[in-house]
C-alpha cells in the first residue's frame, strides 16, 4: 500500500473511531422496500424507533430492529454509558443494494424470463443529541 493510500485509510479509521454505527449485509430483501422501512426511522429518538418498527407489519422491518439494537449495543460499549440515560437517536440510515441472485422462470412456448432476487446492505448510525450540537 502507497503512503498517500495509508495516511487517508489512518484518517478514516480515526474518524471512525466518533462514529456509532451497525452494519448487516446480504439482507434478502430488495432495497426498495427496505428503503421505505427506513425512512420511518430516519432521525427518530432511539426508543420511538425500536416501537415503530417491533410493531410494523412489513418483513423489513425485524433486519432493520435488528441491526438498530446492534447499534445501541455498539454506542454503549464505546462510551461505557447506558442508552436510557442518554437522548439517542438515529442519526443516519443507508441501505445499498448487495449482490442479486439470477434465476430463470419458465414461460409460454419455450421461453425463460429472467428473476432476479435482490438483497441489501444496511448500516445504521446512531449518535446523542448533545454530540450533535457540539
Amino acid at each position: 500500500m502507497g503512503a498517500r493510500k495509508h495516511n487517508t485509510a489512518e484518517a478514516m479509521k480515526e474518524a471512525r473511531k466518533n462514529e456509532y454505527f451497525a452494519k448487516l449485509n446480504n439482507v434478502p430483501t430488495s432495497p426498495r422496500k427496505m428503503r421505505l422501512v427506513a425512512d420511518m426511522i430516519r432521525g427518530l429518538e432511539v426508543n420511538r424507533a425500536l416501537g415503530a418498527l417491533h410493531f410494523s407489519t412489513k418483513e423489513a422491518s425485524r433486519a432493520l430492529e435488528k441491526v438498530l439494537k446492534s447499534a445501541i449495543s455498539n454506542w454503549e460499549v464505546k462510551t461505557g454509558k447506558k442508552a436510557d440515560s442518554e437522548t439517542l437517536y438515529v442519526s443516519k440510515v443507508m441501505v445499498d443494494g448487495g449482490m442479486a441472485l439470477k434465476r430463470l422462470q419458465t414461460a409460454p412456448q419455450g421461453r425463460g424470463y429472467r428473476i432476479r432476487k435482490r438483497s441489501n446492505h444496511i448500516t445504521i448510525f446512531v449518535d446523542t443529541k448533545t454530540n450533535k450540537a457540539e
